[in-house]
This record gives C-alpha cells, sequence and structure tokens, in this order.
C-alpha cells in the first residue's frame, strides 16, 4: 500500500511541476482531454484495458494488481491538485527528481511485495521473462504508450524524456532491493 501510495504522489509530483507527464500520463492526459473524465479515474480505467494485454504474456494476477489499478488513481485524485505550486523552474525540477524516486521505489515496494505486480508492470515483467532486463521491458513499454499519448493530444517535455529514460534503469535498481524474502517474480539479468 506504501509503494502503490508513493506511485502516486511520484505523478500528483509530475502534474505538479508542468514539465511533462511519464509516458503512461501523458495518455492518461491526452484520453481525460478528449473525454473530459478526471486523469486519474481515467488512469484507474486504462488499468483494466492494460489487464487484457497480460493474456499472452501469462502473467499472474494478484491482490497487488487489483491494489494497483485502485489505489494509484485514488492517489492522483486525492492529491494531485493539492500539492504547492512552483514557479521557480529549481523547484520544478526538484518535484520531478523527488516524482522519480517516489516512483521507482514505489514501484520496488510494490512489485517486491510479491502480492501481483500492477497491470502496467506486469507488460514489463511479462517481458523479462522473455529474457529482456527490466531496464530495456520498461523503456520499451514506456516509449510505445508514449507514442499513443502524443496521437491522442497528451503534452510531453523534460519530465517526458527524464521518465522515459530514466525508470527503466531506477526500477532495475531498487527492485531486487526491495524484494521480500519468499518473492518469486521472476527477473532477467541486466545485459
Amino acid at each position: 500500500m506504501v509503494g502503490l501510495a508513493l506511485f502516486g504522489l511520484g505523478i500528483s509530483m509530475f502534474l505538479t511541476a508542468e514539465l511533462g507527464l511519464p509516458a503512461w500520463d501523458v495518455f492518461h492526459q491526452g484520453v481525460s482531454r478528449k473525454t473530459g473524465i478526471p486523469i486519474g479515474l481515467v488512469l484507474e480505467i486504462s488499468s483494466v484495458f492494460v489487464l487484457f494485454l497480460w493474456i499472452p504474456l501469462r502473467q499472474r494476477l494478484g491482490l497487488g494488481t487489483l491494489l494497483n489499478a485502485l489505489e494509484i488513481g485514488l492517489v492522483v485524485l486525492a492529491i494531485g491538485n493539492h500539492l504547492p505550486h512552483a514557479d521557480r523552474i529549481v523547484w520544478r525540477l526538484a518535484y520531478i527528481c523527488g516524482a522519480m524516486l517516489s516512483i521507482a521505489v514505489g514501484s520496488g515496494l510494490y512489485i517486491g511485495a510479491g502480492l501481483g505486480s500492477g497491470p502496467r508492470d506486469g507488460l514489463m515483467l511479462g517481458l523479462s521473462l522473455r529474457g529482456i532486463s527490466i531496464r530495456v521491458a520498461r523503456t520499451i513499454v514506456e516509449l510505445t504508450v508514449l507514442a499513443a499519448g502524443l496521437a491522442l493530444g497528451g503534452s510531453i517535455g523534460i519530465g517526458t524524456v527524464v521518465f522515459t529514460l530514466g525508470i527503466g534503469p531506477l526500477v532495475q535498481i531498487f527492485l531486487p532491493r526491495l524484494r521480500l524474502r519468499g518473492d518469486l517474480t521472476q527477473l532477467a539479468s541486466a545485459h
């Protein structure tokens, strides 16, 4: 639960920084702009649809998967507009740095709990089981969804680039270190 809250906090920090969103949130923002549905709710709805992509990857649905689909969007809805606005670029960049750390640690905590990965992370882990490292798998997923988000009218910026290229390596660092003993999630080694 703490890991999921950290992930939602990280998304909220990206939204507050206004320097570009993570790839999935560029997609969520594009859908939100097209439909008028708040971005936190779009996040939850898209989680359900992403689960269908798990079928060919044979990923295991767990309690953590369901909590992820609900909690992150709720955190974004609850705090997304309540973080202090920053006009100075230094503080906006600090939001991006904090967001990256929050999302990477959050990912390590909730995936490493062994209760089932989040819908989007299941794609990354499914590719990892096919011999692709976590960082490469995550980057492939992020770039693909970024293209879809741009097509829907989502906005990008320096934060998008930092997240897209940096989150895979950061998750590669934190996930193995934050895994609980007994977690059976298989990971490919970095290469």
